[in-house]
């Protein structure tokens, strides 16, 4: 297979000429975050922001010319704006668009890292398809995207049909991750505005189909990514995860109190990692505390979804692309799953 190299891109992308204006590209766009994939390119293209609403045709050109280079099976290119570059009243928050045959979604979010979120997603969202749901995932962590290697999928190259990425199926969820589009192990170096604009392409330039409910595994934290979700689309609710200790709950807290900002309904909070059972004696210890996550649900009066013990057969599970859901539903932490899926799908019933 033909290597493509980012010099053979970077020159292409100098002859592109901007179908509206008649400026060559590199006039009127700044090209970044290029990322060669197996010949899946991707890349950004930072436009003024003010123009951005024309620039459609020039995005298209520039596909179409990296499309022509020899080894170039597939190309995504994203248009971003530097925020900083619109006048206070020009920078209005636009109206929230719902996607089309797309029912409902919802946001797994943390405060922090590490208190197994995605786990918690992940296997979630298969409990709710399990439930008869037409179920899709938004992997929505640009920098950290894990969806793949959680869900098993290890096919990730024929995912373009003409302009529209096609999602890709595991445990019967449709997939979409920007994993799928570089290298497990290169690192994505892109600004805010870059990430907005992904985000919003594998939201509406997706072939969902129709689906009940789509589920989007936030990044941790309280940035681009949770902003551009809760503006951009009508949301039914996010649902926190936390484990139970105090420093976990604080940033848990923040999370909470971000989408409550950003009128994004609470559905609920999660409390993994809640307690452990020893495998030889059986004796349970509470490692992180126990019920932090209950008790601040009642504080702020919001649902308690229900606890995930921590156990070896989770880790391992996810580990190997096949949520504890599929492999072991009957467990007792299968049905721990399953009980916050349905506790979770009454919730989104109630409210819609």
């Amino acid at each position: 297979m033909t290597m493509v190299s980012k010099e053979s891109i970077q020159n292409a992308l100098t002859k592109v000429i901007d179908p509206t204006s008649g400026a060559t590209l590199l006039t009127v766009a700044k090209v970044a975050g290029l990322v060669i994939n197996e010949g899946n390119v991707s890349f950004s293209l930072e436009v003024d922001p003010i123009k951005g609403h024309t620039m459609e045709g020039l995005r298209k050109a520039a596909e179409a010319a990296v499309l022509l280079i020899s080894g170039v099976s597939s190309v995504n290119a994203v248009l971003t704006a530097h925020r900083s570059a619109v006048r206070p009243q020009q920078s209005r928050i636009p109206a929230r668009q719902s996607i089309p045959k797309i029912k409902s979604i919802i946001a797994i979010a943390s405060g922090k890292g590490g208190v197994g979120k995605s786990t918690v997603a992940t296997n979630v969202a298969v409990a709710l398809s399990n439930n008869g749901l037409k179920v899709g995932m938004l992997d929505a962590d640009v920098y950290g995207p894990s969806l793949a290697r959680m869900m098993g999928i290890k096919h990730k190259s024929e995912i373009f049909k003409g302009t529209k990425m096609l999602p890709l199926e595991s445990h019967n969820i449709k997939c979409m991750s920007m994993g799928f589009l570089a290298a497990e192990d290169t690192p994505t170096i892109w600004r805010g505005p870059m990430v907005m604009g992904a985000l919003e392409q594998m939201l509406r330039d997706v072939e969902w189909g129709e689906l009940d409910l789509l589920v989007v595994d936030m990044p941790p934290g309280t940035g681009d990514a949770q902003i551009t979700m809760a503006q951009r689309v009508p949301m039914a609710g996010a649902v926190i995860v936390s484990t139970p200790q105090d420093i976990a709950l604080l940033d848990a807290r923040k999370g909470l109190n971000m989408f409550r900002r950003l009128a994004v309904p609470i559905l609920g909070i999660v409390e993994n990692m809640s307690y452990f059972i020893c495998p030889c004696c059986g004796e349970r210890s509470d490692i992180f505390g126990h019920e932090g996550a209950r008790m601040e649900a009642k504080k702020l009066n919001v649902p308690f979804l229900g606890e995930v013990p921590l156990h070896l057969d989770i880790r391992v599970a996810s580990d190997n692309g096949i949520p504890i859901i599929a492999s072991e539903p009957l467990s007792p932490h299968g049905i721990a799953f399953t009980n916050i899926a349905t506790k979770l799908e009454l919730t989104i019933s109630s409210s819609c």
